[in-house]
Formats: structure tokens, sequence, C-alpha cells
């Protein structure tokens, strides 16, 4: 699908995800999958109108669909609504913006990470250490963003879950309202076979099992500046 430029109409935004019968769910999930992917894709170009009208026809559905899955990604930031414009992509994030927010990241996860190594309980070690290990099993490959999206989510699951380990509820959504800000980055490459990113959590894993707070702040810690040196040189690629 090419890239859209098109205005989109205003559309009063609904509810997405309540009351929905199981195909209606299904369909409504399906729709914004596809959107997302184009958004991450860049075939809707960063800072481009949306236009439901052509998304629609694209994908074969009502309109209806299509305000759900925009509403989602709204909530997402891969999207803004203004008024009389309709939506729009947002764009990427700059240099600067992504910088900013790793040090954020860097303010609270190793925080979190301490924390969830005296506070966490077995269950949610169970819980932490099954996600690294999904994680194993399905690494980042170089590719388009469906390739790349089940290991993205697991990605920000291991870390919302050593936040939510932590204890401290407010820390925890600090934490996860931050991830949400990733997406607005959308590297135009992806991780490759040789990522150290699975090593670095096990470093994490390990310390936050081990009950161990200081090498855990320190593992998190240097697992989140090296992301952000890999991030910084796949951009600067691109």
């Amino acid at each position: 699908m090419p890239p859209h430029d098109t205005s989109a109409l205003g559309a009063p935004r609904e509810g997405h995800g309540r009351d929905l019968s199981p195909a209606r769910q299904a369909l409504s999930d399906s729709v914004y999958e596809n959107i997302k992917a184009m958004v991450m894709d860049h075939e809707i170009t960063p800072g481009a109108r949306v236009s439901i009208e052509a998304l629609a026809r694209a994908l074969s559905v009502s309109p209806t669909p299509i305000r759900e899955a925009l509403a989602r990604l709204e909530s997402d930031g891969l999207v803004v609504k203004r008024p009389l414009s309709g939506y729009r992509t947002t764009e990427l994030l700059t240099r600067q913006g992504l910088e900013e927010l790793f040090e954020m990241r860097q303010l609270l996860e190793p925080r979190a990470a301490a924390l969830a190594a005296g506070n966490a309980s077995e269950a949610q070690l169970d819980g932490i250490e099954r996600i690294a290990e999904e994680m194993q099993s399905r690494p980042g490959t170089a590719g388009r963003y469906a390739a790349y999206r089940d290991f993205a989510a697991l990605d920000q699951r291991f870390h919302d879950a050593i936040a939510q380990a932590s204890g401290r509820p407010l820390l925890a959504d600090a934490v996860e309202r931050l991830h949400s800000h990733l997406h607005i980055f959308r590297l135009s490459s992806v991780l490759d076979a040789e990522d150290p990113t699975l090593a670095e959590h096990q470093r994490v894993l390990h310390a936050i099992l081990r009950r161990n707070p200081d090498r855990a702040a320190e593992a998190m810690a240097e697992h989140l500046a090296r992301s952000l040196r890999r991030q910084l040189s796949q951009n600067d690629k691109s």
C-alpha cells in the first residue's frame, strides 16, 4: 500500500474494546494491527494525514472499525486527532527526544529493578522469567514491523513486569507510560540475530532472582545505556 497523505474526515471518537461480540472484537483487533503496521513501516508516512475512507477501502471494511483503530492508535501515541482536520500520524521522535526519554528511563527503571529484587513475590518472579524465556524463542529479526511485533511486545512486557514487581504502583505506571512513547521513534531497522538485548535481559533477571538490588539496578542501567546507543546508531544509519 503506498504512503498516504490524504485528508481525513473528522469523526467522533468511539469506544473500543467495550461490549463487542467476539467476531466484532476480532475484526477491531485485526484492523488495528493492520493500520499499526502501516504506521510502523512508514507506509503511512510520519506526519501524514490519515484518510479513514482510503483505509476502509484498502482493508475492505466499514469506517467504524477504522475509527476505533485510530482511537486506539491515538492512545498509543502513534496518531493525533486535530479539530477540523482529522487524524495525522505523529512525527518521529527526534534524537534529543529519544535521549530525554532514555534519561527518564534511567531515573526510573534501575530503581524499579532494585525494588523488584527485594519485593517481588515468587509468582511475579516466575512471570518475569517466563517472559524472558518466551523472548528467547522469538528473536527479533530484520524486516518489517510484522516480523518484529511479538518480540517488541514481549520486551515491553519484560520491563513493565519488573516495574510492577517493585511494589510501587506509581512507579510502575510511570514506567509503562514511558514505554508507550518508544513507539513514536519507529525505528527504520529492527533487531537482528546478533542483538545483545536477550543477554542483557538475562543479567537483569538473574540479579532480581538472586535478590540483589544493587546488581539489578546496575544491570538495568547498563542495558538502557546500551539500548540507547544501539537505537541512536540505527537512527544515524537510516
